[in-house]
């Protein structure tokens, strides 16, 4: 293979290391006798979009990359087309956007997996650009690539824990003319019938009636290097809970991707349906969660930034300088920790979910839990605001944005909440509407994202709440109940 003259090499894409590991692909791709390879990009919603390339392609996208439509980013989370397309500027105002045109996406060569569950397939992550070598506007991890630069430059690196909720059910029906909607009108999800009777937390016995399905899913895991800590069954009916191990940033929000793809997909082949819609509308389902665990390290010495020296405090005082701007800057964060209409049903007092920007010591009712001490490596905060459906490099972004602000502006989360929700804080916002209006007058926000990206984040999101206000004004119903919209838009997506 040659790599010093296609699009990879003019635009000084790689390193010689990922050249060395693209050698190893092809070698790989060889020895396992693969016949297709997914090249994968993540979508604003963090949604998984993939083309199947031959290994003829996949040589040929290791070189030069791949072209593909930008369409993907101009959808909304019902596949409505959101922006005027073939108009000047593309709806936008954006000359590269006019026409819908295509991008490159090159591959990067340190997420090569093969598939456990899909034979002779391999999967790897792309990073989007347009076709003269920039970076392009709306690509989440391209985006999280720039807000980790900060860090970066301070010798810091920041260490993700992820704990994810999400429900497994079991496929009661067959695909039929009611499950096919139209762009911007969902159909029906397929039936489901519940798995487990729930609301014994961590029964075994009801964890062994989804046994054969978690053990599938472990290996699964464990094939892809997801370094599965525990897996777990929860509160409601069918609902699981799954932890990993720290890793760095990106990896994690990469791994978030490739979980929720793995979960999905190896589970409809079993004859059983995963879905991270936070609520489903389903008689007896709980709401879902993802608590994101995050610490600060020093690059060079893996020395955990947050960890307390004083005897009795449970952060140093840049940890405690972080933590005030996550607090801080909570309102316009939450778009990103819960970007969906359905995710704020858990905003609710007493409900193991957040309800204001409050923080507390290993309490579980505050927005962020701390956890850890003098001499404890694992020194960490636990935001709970996020739902299972959220763009993994959206919500991590977000964090370090937050964070890095209150390290600059020495911000002070005050008292920690042993009350978190009588607290007299600021209250998170209770719709989707209500956040994205907190977003809009986000200085940092623009600051650290742009307008370019903000304003086009606002327009997609509103018009997926759009449509579900005026679902709600045509069709009425209980607000406290999951409607059918949501159920339609969200439980299949996820």
């Amino acid at each position: 293979m040659s790599y010093e003259s296609g699009f990879i090499a003019r635009h000084g894409l790689w390193t010689d290391d990922d050249r060395r590991l693209a050698e190893d692909i092809m070698r790989r791709v060889e020895a396992e006798n693969l016949n297709l390879i997914r090249l994968v990009w993540a979508d604003p919603h963090g949604y998984s979009r993939a083309k199947s390339l031959t290994v003829a392609g996949i040589k040929s996208a290791l070189e030069s990359g791949y072209n593909i439509n930008v369409a993907t980013t101009t959808l909304d989370s019902a596949g409505a087309r959101t922006f005027s397309s073939f108009v000047r500027g593309g709806g936008m105002g954006l000359d590269e956007m006019t026409g819908s045109p295509n991008l490159t996406i090159v591959p990067d060569p340190t997420t090569f997996r093969i598939l456990p569950w899909a034979p002779r397939t391999g999967w790897i992550l792309c990073d989007e650009y347009f076709n003269d070598g920039r970076p392009f506007h709306f690509s989440p991890r391209q985006l999280l690539r720039k807000a980790l630069k900060p860090l970066e430059a301070r010798g810091l690196k920041h260490v993700v824990g992820l704990e994810i909720e999400w429900y497994l059910l079991r496929v009661a029906g067959e695909l039929g003319p009611e499950n096919i909607g139209a762009p911007g009108v969902r159909g029906k999800p397929i039936a489901t019938a519940p798995v487990e009777p729930g609301y014994h937390y961590h029964s075994e016995t009801n964890m062994d009636l989804m046994q054969p399905v978690l053990s599938a899913l472990t290996d699964g895991y464990e094939a892809l290097g997801l370094a599965l800590r525990s897996i777990e069954n929860e509160w409601g009916p069918g609902q699981v809970e799954c932890t990993f191990a720290p890793r760095d940033a990106l990896t994690a929000a990469d791994n978030v991707l490739i979980f929720r793809t793995a979960t999905r997909q190896i589970c409809r082949r079993m004859g059983h349906f995963a879905t991270f819609m936070t609520r489903p509308g389903i008689k007896g389902l709980y709401s879902s969660g993802w608590h994101l665990h995050q610490s600060l390290v020093d690059a060079r010495s893996g020395r955990n930034v947050f960890m307390p020296e004083s005897e009795g405090a449970c952060l140093s005082p840049m940890g405690f300088n972080y933590l005030g701007g996550l607090l801080e800057h909570a309102v316009p964060s939450a778009v990103f920790a819960t970007p969906t209409v359905n995710g704020y049903r858990r905003f609710k007092p007493n409900s193991l979910a957040p309800d204001r920007a409050s923080w507390g010591y290993d309490h579980r009712g505050a927005m962020v839990r701390v956890l850890g001490g003098p001499g404890d490596p694992a020194t960490r905060m636990e935001n709970r605001m996020g739902e299972p459906a959220a763009n993994p490099y959206l919500f991590i972004l977000s964090q370090i944005v937050c964070g890095l602000a209150g390290i600059d502006a020495k911000s002070n989360p005050g008292a920690q909440d042993d009350e978190p929700y009588a607290a007299k804080r600021t209250p998170l916002p209770t719709t989707l509407l209500d956040a994205l209006t907190a977003l809009e007058g986000s200085k940092l926000y623009r600051d650290a994202l742009g307008d370019v990206f903000i304003d086009y984040y606002l327009k997609l999101k509103r018009n997926e709440a759009g449509r579900h206000q005026r679902f709600k004004e045509t069709h009425g119903g209980d607000p406290d109940e999951v409607s059918e919209w949501e159920q339609n838009e969200y439980f299949d997506f996820f």
